[in-house]
């Protein structure tokens, strides 16, 4: 499975929000790394983080291969970045992703109803920004991909930067994703345990106790706007977990990832 992966830009011309891409890397795009045949299973997009001013590898790849070892698809997300990019380009791109695998979902071989998203530090908060700010699809769009849903059925969030204003907010990814002046209105409405709604789909969501990047309350806050909300949701807390370890760096958790298997299969959103 450590093949080259397939990648698909998500818009056939320039994508909205934003100036012309200089090259191939501010594209927004999916990498398949599965390229999987005949059966169909669930789905994931994957979006690494890096502040929202870069795209950590071991975010990535590693993560849609634990992914397909499980029996999830999984398409890592090139998504565009500041300071070039803003709000809402990062999401548009995010939102694309998910209704491109919807509109897709038969030749790639994904359940369109159990479609999730999986998300890192910036990464996290631009997954839960899908998570409680996606919409259904247009069904009379010309253009059949955006006629499908962007709201994904499951989520797992990994240290999530989930607020953007408060004392606990990570600063570098709010410069990145908002700009210089943000609108009070806007940073407060990103810090995504505002939006949580009875709509916002079920989470995993794993933070260490003594990250000193994203403060684990970023992770509590949003647990506790989903509980306010009966969504479902299950949370782990490593007593040691250094912020950025993705499938388990060393001196951070290797164990997370049985657990969210463990809930992935409890949820059946797999066998």
């Amino acid at each position: 499975m450590d093949q080259e992966p397939v990648t698909t830009h998500l818009w056939t011309g320039t994508a909205p929000y934003g100036p012309e891409p200089a090259g191939e890397n501010e594209i927004p795009a999916i990498a398949d790394y599965g390229h999987a045949a005949g059966e169909t299973k669930p789905g994931c997009i994957v979006c690494p983080g890096g502040g929202y001013g870069g795209l950590a590898d071991h975010e990535g790849k590693p993560i849609a291969l634990w992914l397909e070892s499980i029996g999830v698809r999984a398409f890592v997300l090139r998504y565009r970045l500041g300071p070039k990019y803003h709000h809402p380009a990062e999401m548009s791109d995010a939102d694309r992703a998910m209704r491109h695998v919807r509109a897709n979902g038969t030749a790639l071989g994904v359940d369109g109803a159990r479609l999730g998203i999986i998300g890192f530090s910036a990464g996290g908060h631009l997954a839960s920004t899908v998570c409680t700010h996606g919409s259904l699809g247009g069904p009379g769009s010309a253009d059949p991909i955006e006629r499908e849903s962007s709201r994904p059925d499951w989520a797992i969030l990994l240290y999530p930067v989930i607020d953007m204003g408060g004392p606990f907010a990570h600063l570098g990814s709010r410069q990145n994703l908002l700009g210089d002046d943000p609108d009070p209105k806007l940073v407060e409405s990103l810090s995504n345990a505002n939006a949580v709604s009875l709509q916002t789909p079920q989470t995993f969501i794993c933070h260490g106790a003594n990250d000193t990047v994203v403060p684990i309350e970023n992770s509590l806050g949003y647990a506790m706007a989903l509980s306010g909300h009966k969504v479902p949701f299950e949370m782990y807390v490593p007593d040691n977990g250094p912020h950025g370890y993705g499938l388990g760096a060393e001196g951070g958790p290797t164990d997370w990832t049985p657990l969210a298997h463990r809930w992935l299969q409890q949820r059946k959103i797999i066998g």
